[in-house]
């Protein structure tokens, strides 16, 4: 793999909050456009599905997308529908991930719940919804990004969200309430329930940057490696963190009986396997040089999340 050269290098001057920020509101702007208004017929549905894709949250998944397709030299604009299909994916993840069928809980980024303000038919659906949508703006595609890497984008995309990624991991999730997983059976859940789709999306990015084989390989190793230590730090601050600072409720996952790392081998050992990943994950970076400097920072920042 080749670093990449490019003279359209992040300014370093910039802090990387306005960085975070500037895409945050791109990637606004553009779910704001390609989702119907809240009063599209049928009115319900679509004001459940803006309520809770517009409930706030950091855009880490979609922001990530178009900081791989950066890293390879890629348009950023040309990985707008990618970044707004994965995060209308990981949105329905969360509306159904809080039904009382399944996590049961009435906070979501500070806010009631989907099913506590529609019901749990509406969240349902509401998912769906967002689930489906999400592959029509990925595969129609408002760029001039050509067809094969679309197509291969939302092969990725399928593959991360479905049996063998996020569900398989909801489902593995599930089953560890009433058999508790060991060591490996919790690295399995992390890394399909939520690391599949961090995975997914560095590995869309670079696919719908144009870039190379080596390319996508790298950029997909990074984002396996954050995928599971966002995952883990996850886990320390559902312990540590508050509903307050969290946006949901804390403490949730030892009360239903959940594998977690911090249960399975203490929070500083599960605060060093995070560390290690992340090192693993910058590794990753080296061939990319400054291109992937705003891949490297939002590694580091996994470390200091709070939220």
């Amino acid at each position: 793999m080749k670093p990449v050269v490019s003279r359209q290098s992040r300014d370093t001057s910039i802090p990387f909050d306005d960085y975070l920020a500037e895409r945050a509101a791109l990637i606004e702007s553009f779910l704001d456009r390609c989702v119907p208004g809240e009063d599209t017929p049928p009115a319900t549905i679509s004001r459940a599905v803006r309520y809770s894709l517009f409930a706030g949250g950091k855009r880490m998944r979609p922001i990530l997308v178009l900081a791989c397709a950066e890293a390879v030299s890629g348009r950023m604009e040309d990985a707008l529908p990618a970044a707004a299909a994965f995060e209308m994916i990981h949105t329905y993840s969360l509306v159904h991930d809080d039904l009382p069928a399944m996590d049961d809980d009435s906070l979501r980024r500070g806010k009631p719940a989907s099913h506590v303000v529609f019901g749990d038919a509406i969240a349902i659906l509401a998912g769906d919804a967002l689930q489906t949508h999400a592959f029509k703006v990925l595969a129609e595609g408002d760029s001039p990004v050509d067809s094969e890497k679309r197509l291969r984008a939302v092969a990725r995309l399928a593959a991360a969200s479905g049996a063998s990624g996020m569900v398989g991991g909801q489902v593995a999730d599930l089953e560890a309430e009433r058999t508790p997983a060991d060591a490996a059976g919790l690295e399995f859940i992390h890394r399909l329930k939520t690391g599949a789709l961090i995975r997914a999306a560095a590995e869309v990015g670079a696919i719908i940057g144009g870039g190379s084989e080596d390319d996508i390989a790298g950029l997909t190793l990074y984002g396996e490696h954050i995928g599971l230590a966002f995952q883990i730090i996850d886990d320390i601050l559902d312990v540590t963190g508050t509903a307050h600072t969290l946006g949901k409720s804390a403490g949730k996952d030892a009360r239903a009986g959940k594998a977690a790392y911090p249960q399975m081998h203490g929070i500083d050992k599960a605060r060093e396997k995070a560390q290690e990943l992340v090192a693993k994950a910058l590794d990753a970076l080296v061939p990319f040089g400054e291109r992937a400097e705003p891949l490297a920072e939002l590694a580091k920042r996994f470390l200091r999340r709070t939220s």
